[in-house]
């Protein structure tokens, strides 16, 4: 036998003894009536043994902690923060065309995550991630974080680890103006969408499509681009990037209201929790002082024109 025949039957075997145990581990039949039909009740229990755990609170993090693990001593010693960002959504993380420097709400986050474990928010290097490989780049250690507009929910808990929310939004519907669309409604059939690949907006779209045509991008800049050339006739994004959007061009605008609630977080690898509890330590110090809070100063700076009547950021929850 040729070591490649003997390696895939040693694959089946193993397959063959993965099954065998995880039928081992299913809960007995239910017993069946004259009919072969298993009582509604048992069915019942049946399913609530085999039906996955719900997850109840995705937003609840790790308490701070200014503590060094494994992780921070990790960035120390490299002298600089790896950061992945967006470098084409405005008011958030672009690149200023007068500056030619990264800029924006989640810029000036990472910066002070930069100067709370380096002391120097400078000692920074910036990676433009796109919104399919943000979690890939934390699994493959890429980068030791993502602030990049990333919408905490219950599947990414399960890949990667978040911190406290930092701001919260919601799905929209960006739309030209004139357009016959008019919300996330029956307005989308027959039309085509598009949307990031990875993005809460696809996942919403897989679920419900409207009817629509969906086209999946890499970065949700590629949608505008693609709006502006008649391509597609509608955008699914998070509100505050449409918001963005409609003021990089007059042309669109978001129609109808946001039609599901969604908490930023900035993302880190599940095995990094040294390096969590530190960022949920900047955060809270961000969001601490009021009115002249550093989070407070930053949303007035680059979001209150698109985003108004913000007057707080959202409060951290904890599930420890």
């Amino acid at each position: 036998m040729s070591g490649r025949t003997g390696g895939r039957w040693a694959a089946v075997a193993a397959a063959a003894c993965a099954m065998a145990a995880a039928l081992a581990a299913l809960p007995p039949a239910a017993p069946r009536d004259a009919g072969g039909r298993a009582p509604a009740a048992a069915s019942v229990r049946q399913a609530a043994v085999r039906a996955p755990a719900k997850c109840a609170d995705p937003e609840a993090s790790l308490r701070p902690s200014i503590a060094d693990g494994p992780a921070v001593q990790r960035i120390k010693s490299r002298g600089r923060l790896i950061a992945g960002v967006d470098q084409n959504s405005y008011r958030w993380g672009y690149r200023d065309p007068a500056t030619r420097e990264l800029s924006g709400f989640d810029i000036d986050l990472v910066r002070a995550v930069a100067k709370a474990v380096l002391g120097d928010p400078d000692k920074v290097t910036f990676l433009a991630i796109p919104t399919n490989q943000r979690i890939p780049a934390l699994e493959k250690g890429k980068v030791d974080i993502i602030a990049r507009t990333m919408t905490i929910n219950c599947d990414r808990i399960k890949q990667v680890a978040f911190s406290t929310a930092y701001f919260e939004a919601g799905q929209q519907v960006l739309a030209p103006k004139g357009s016959p669309v008019t919300a996330f409604d029956d307005s989308l059939k027959g039309k085509k969408v598009c949307t990031a690949k990875g993005s809460t907006g696809e996942s919403e779209l897989r679920a419900e499509s409207h009817g629509a045509t969906v086209l999946t991008v890499p970065n949700q800049l590629d949608c505008l681009v693609r709006l502006q050339l008649g391509q597609v006739d509608a955008v699914i994004t998070d509100s505050a990037l449409a918001a963005g959007q409609a003021a990089q061009d007059p042309s669109v605008r978001l129609v109808g209201k946001p039609f599901t609630t969604e908490s930023y977080g900035v993302a880190m690898n599940l095995g990094d929790q040294d390096l969590v509890r530190r960022v949920n330590a900047v955060l809270e110090d961000y969001r601490r002082g009021g009115a002249e809070s550093p989070w407070m100063v930053a949303y007035r700076k680059w979001l209150a024109a698109d985003l108004k009547g913000i007057t707080a950021p959202p409060e951290p929850k904890y599930k420890d």
